[in-house]
């Protein structure tokens, strides 16, 4: 007797696809579906066959919403700087305002914001939204190195001190800043263009032992060499003048073996880390954001009043480092009465919500009343 297939459905979610294979007829079949609410597939009884499910991928998410920027630690950075009524609040890296613009609220009534940004196109935007806070504000074209003097004009010295030493997502979004990877671009970097060397440039014109150099000590990469050395070779006859094209090139210089298993970074994730590691390597450089941290520290004590609070948020091991041993000679010296024991970090919830905050780390300090 011939035998009698039955068939069993199952619902598909749309744009899923089924394999179905039958070892005893060798069997295959392979349907897929156009979008539509539900979908079915016959399977063969008995467990005869198997099937695999496959789900369309997920297209990656933005961190942020276009135009968007989140403020790194908003609860942790209130939490540590304490801002009341009648103080002043400094925001040494305004960005797109949102610590800003908490700071402001805070400190009213009688108190009084002074904000900076070397990335003058924050500048409008930030003034615009501190507007609608209301109260006193005054905002300036200046990097956080330059803090003492813009206190001094001013005739004020600070509560309150915040430094974000990361980047806003509107400068990542614009390609032509040369910030970002996946936005192909020119290779600037600068926060300032019309200040120093672009990131191009500076590809150009450094030897292969002081590029390797930077991309170890500020990008913690350990294929520093490999890629130097690449783009020294590169440019013998064309110099990378492009996000895109440096993006290829350090791929192909440090390819990456993917790890497998259960809690692994996605494969993406894992090739893409090189990149990632070199561009803030160079971003550092060329704004020469060490030295400014590292001359902003020496200054911060004078920048205070009496029981004045400091907070700085970092985003490398190099920056932390620097922030770190600085608050702690400060605390030995007597220059501050605490400092933060362990760096903050964002909580769960927030690493989901806006990935940009999952490398941040928070410390605080405080002089004595």
């Amino acid at each position: 007797m011939p035998s009698i297939l039955c068939a069993a459905w199952i619902l598909l979610p749309a744009g899923a696809r089924v394999r179905i294979s039958s070892p005893r007829r060798g069997l295959q079949a392979r349907a897929e579906r156009k979008p539509k609410p539900h979908n079915s597939v016959p399977l063969l009884p008995g467990g005869a066959g198997k099937y695999e499910i496959f789900m369309p991928r997920p297209q990656r998410q933005r961190s942020t919403p276009e135009g968007e920027h989140l403020p790194v630690m908003l609860a942790e950075v209130l939490a540590a700087l304490a801002p009341h009524p009648g103080e002043t609040a400094v925001d040494c890296t305004l960005g797109f305002g949102g610590h800003a613009i908490e700071l402001l609220r805070r400190v009213q009534p009688g108190g009084r914001l002074i904000g900076l940004d070397l990335d003058a196109a924050n500048l409008d935007p930030v003034r615009q939204r501190l507007a609608q806070v209301g109260g006193t504000y005054s905002l300036h074209h200046s990097n956080y190195a330059g803090l003492a003097g813009i206190l001094a004009n001013e005739g004020v010295l600070a509560d309150v001190i915040l430094a974000d030493l990361g980047m806003s997502s509107m400068q990542v979004d614009d390609a032509n800043r040369g910030f970002a990877f996946m936005r192909d671009g020119p290779l600037d970097m600068r926060m300032d263009p019309t200040r120093g060397r672009s990131a191009a440039e500076l590809l150009a014109t450094l030897s292969q032992a002081e590029l390797a150099g930077a991309f170890r000590d500020l990008g913690d990469e350990p294929d520093a060499e490999k890629i130097a050395a690449a783009i020294v070779a590169q440019r013998s006859h064309k110099s990378v003048q492009r996000t895109g094209e440096l993006m290829k090139l350090i791929q192909e210089a440090a390819p990456v073996k993917v790890a497998k298993g259960p809690g692994q970074p996605t494969p993406w994730q894992q090739r893409i880390r090189p990149v990632a590691r070199v561009f803030q390597a160079l971003r550092i450089l060329v704004n020469r954001e060490l030295a400014n941290l590292e001359h902003l520290l020496r200054i911060l004590p004078e920048c205070l009043n009496s029981g004045g609070r400091a907070a700085i948020i970092s985003f490398h091991s190099g920056e932390d480092r620097l922030v770190k041993q600085a608050f702690r000679d400060g605390l030995r010296a007597g220059i501050y009465a605490a400092v933060s024991d362990e760096p903050i970090r964002a909580d769960f919830a927030e690493r989901q919500r806006n990935p940009r905050a999952r490398s941040a780390k928070l410390r605080w300090a405080k002089k004595p009343n």
